[in-house]
């Protein structure tokens, strides 16, 4: 499968779930014609934010046609008070109490009101960073709409499209050293998303130097570790290991090394001990193995929040938002 065509895939899937995102960086004018071209196709319905007169005679000099596309002000929005205080009393209860001016100064801000939004339900996920640093994005995410049920950590995984296959890598991109609880939510996520974005079942590999005992080192017993709590906490998934890279997705090696594993030699989720390894083993991938890599996408939260590249193309806002509508 061609990267276009699972990008295709991606954004018709997203088509038909009719969600709402939100992009608030409406001085970017990428994101304006973002915007315009999600309309257009029916992807999402969209949200941006900022003052609609500025926004429309940007929108104007760019020949980019803003119909359908909704415009709030922070700044004169009803929503800023409730906001602010909801903000307020989350930070309090968190042990992190900040003046009530303080608060709503900070949600005036487009990607925290943004944030705002998406916790509230007022949109079903949020694409940013085109111009904020990730930092920001990250900040804004994680202090107001929080993260999932059951999960400890915000993590990322890059969707490596092969000619024949869909592999999920993670994570590769935020996490430098993650402990065995943590490792187990990263695969966790990953496995439910990798399903959402593929439709294909999820079999995760805990990636290590070992399999299956092969090996004695604290690296190892972190995997070993992050396994048994990955399983334990969702039985109903395929996760095995500590298992190495070649048994992890190559049959023959996976049926001798680890003969009674489900995941072994069929895996399509690679689960990486650190960042270190994960980021060389995805750009090895791409550079060597030809792989097209789509992503980091972000996981982890009670409800996407996603981060993008400051260099970043409006065909790639324009998938990330697919992407964040079908994760919703």
């Amino acid at each position: 499968m061609a990267e276009s065509d699972l990008l295709k895939q991606i954004r018709q899937k997203a088509a038909q779930r009719k969600k709402t995102i939100v992009l608030p960086e409406s001085h970017d004018d990428r994101v304006l014609k973002a915007a315009e071209i999600l309309v257009k196709e029916g992807i999402a319905g969209i949200v941006t934010l900022g003052n609609e007169e500025k926004i429309r005679t940007a929108a104007e000099k760019l020949g980019v046609n803003l119909q359908g596309v909704r415009i709030i002000n922070p700044d004169s929005s009803e929503k800023l008070s409730d906001f602010a205080n909801i903000f307020y009393n989350s930070r309090k209860k968190r042990g992190k109490e900040i003046p009530i001016e303080q608060a709503r100064e900070t949600i005036r801000r487009d990607i925290f009101f943004a944030a705002m939004m998406v916790k509230e339900g007022m949109a079903d996920g949020s694409v940013s960073g085109s111009f904020a640093t990730t930092a920001d994005v990250l900040r804004a995410s994680i202090q107001c709409v929080g993260l999932a049920p059951g999960i400890s950590i915000v993590s990322s995984f890059f969707m490596m499209v092969f000619p024949d296959k869909v592999y999920s890598f993670a994570d590769c991109a935020v996490n430098p050293n993650p402990d065995a609880a943590q490792l187990a939510d990263i695969a966790i996520s990953t496995a439910e998303n990798h399903k959402k974005l593929t439709s294909d079942e999820a079999y995760v590999a805990m990636l290590s130097f070992s399999t299956k005992g092969s090996a004695e080192h604290e690296l190892v017993e972190k995997v070993r570790n992050a396994t048994k709590i990955a399983q334990e906490k969702r039985p109903d998934l395929n996760i095995d290991g500590e298992m190495q890279f070649d048994a992890a997705i190559i049959q023959s090696i996976g049926s001798k090394k680890a003969p009674d594993s489900k995941v072994a030699g069929r895996a399509n989720v690679l689960v990486f001990p650190d960042l270190q390894a994960g980021n060389i083993g995805y750009k090895i991938a791409e550079r060597l193995g030809g792989a097209q890599a789509v992503g980091p996408v972000s996981q982890g939260l009670a409800k996407p929040f996603f981060d993008l590249s400051r260099g970043c193309s409006v065909d790639d806002i324009v998938n990330t938002a697919a992407i964040s509508a079908l994760m919703s």
